[in-house]
């Protein structure tokens, strides 16, 4: 995939939306050498397309940092963003998720090659010939895009994978927020309490079954112990991936320095920079209603104990 050597070393942040994973990845893209481009995932649809807002604040088409990578990636010219954002959107599907899981049974590539796969890679090696991070920070969450990035040639592939509360999860996909990409007014998906759910569920059972066995390559963090105890958290993660620790960006145990990123995609506190203070949001124990908490205890009941949390909040 590059000309070095040495392989592109990914740090995929897996799991589900809303469960801390882009403010776990804006900490981690502090560490030294840690470059942290977002959920990457969608660059071809919310980047090359829309040209939404990087992390650092230019928009995508004037970002210095990806100006000159696409240039790298793509002498002639990117390739179509609609075509590939298709392509993406066509393999990777939840309903594909039992062929995958057959594929794998059989020995066989878990997401099928196509062509797009060469222009997908070519971003990353891109990133790594120009700006020799120590590791890349990849928060698209999406287990098939994990499993894509993982069989690109030339990947040195690691997983941290987060959970949260699901009834914490659910609760926040239902609240309004604005994406700060753009200079308007619109706002993130929201998704039904069985949509966020059954999310829940598939993912997480997913993340773990295809790298929960890789050893010293996979990490899995609950949300409320990485909020509890953030600083340690980010030191087993580097400790993991080969980073140093000696120069964490933490003020003191729960408060962070945060300097821009150059996030493609995902949740609008990447924008946040300065100063950020970590703490639990359990707004969700008392704003939540009592019918609200059973139905996803219920429909999330088998993932409840095998992910260390309570049934009764």
């Amino acid at each position: 995939m590059n000309g070095s050597s040495s392989p592109v070393k990914v740090l995929f942040v897996a799991g589900t939306g809303r469960s801390g994973t882009t403010i776990l990845s804006s900490i981690l893209a502090q560490l030294p050498g840690g470059l942290g481009i977002g959920e990457l995932r969608y660059v071809w649809e919310r980047g090359f397309g829309l040209d939404h807002r990087c992390g650092c604040g230019e928009l995508f088409g004037q970002c210095p940092l990806w100006t000159e990578v696409v240039a790298q990636a793509y002498p002639g010219g990117p390739p179509d963003p609609v075509a590939v954002s298709a392509d993406l959107l066509d393999r990777l599907r939840m309903l594909r998720v039992p062929s995958m899981l057959v594929r794998q049974a059989m020995g066989r590539r878990v997401v099928p090659s196509t062509p797009h796969d060469a222009e997908i890679g070519a971003l990353y090696a891109a990133l790594d010939e120009l700006h020799h991070p120590s590791v890349i920070i990849d928060s698209s969450k999406l287990p098939p895009y994990g499993k894509l990035v993982e069989q690109l040639r030339g990947v040195d592939f690691y997983v941290v994978h987060i959970v949260r509360d699901p009834r914490a999860n659910a609760f926040s996909w239902r609240r309004t927020k604005a994406t700060h990409d753009r200079n308007d007014d619109a706002v993130m998906e929201r998704l039904e309490l069985w949509r966020s759910a059954v999310m829940w569920l598939v993912w997480n059972y997913v993340v773990g079954y295809w790298w929960s066995r890789r050893g010293s390559r996979y990490l899995r963090i609950r949300y409320e112990d990485f909020v509890d105890h953030p600083r340690r958290t980010v030191e087993e993660i580097a400790a993991m991936v080969g980073v140093s620790t000696e120069a964490l960006p933490f003020v003191d145990d729960r408060s962070v320095q945060i300097e821009p990123t150059h996030s493609v995609a995902g949740n609008p506190n990447r924008h946040d920079r300065g100063l950020v203070v970590l703490r639990r949001d359990d707004e969700w124990v008392s704003a939540m209603s009592g019918w609200q908490r059973a139905f996803v205890t219920a429909m999330t009941l088998p993932g409840l104990r095998h992910f260390g949390y309570q049934v009764r909040v």
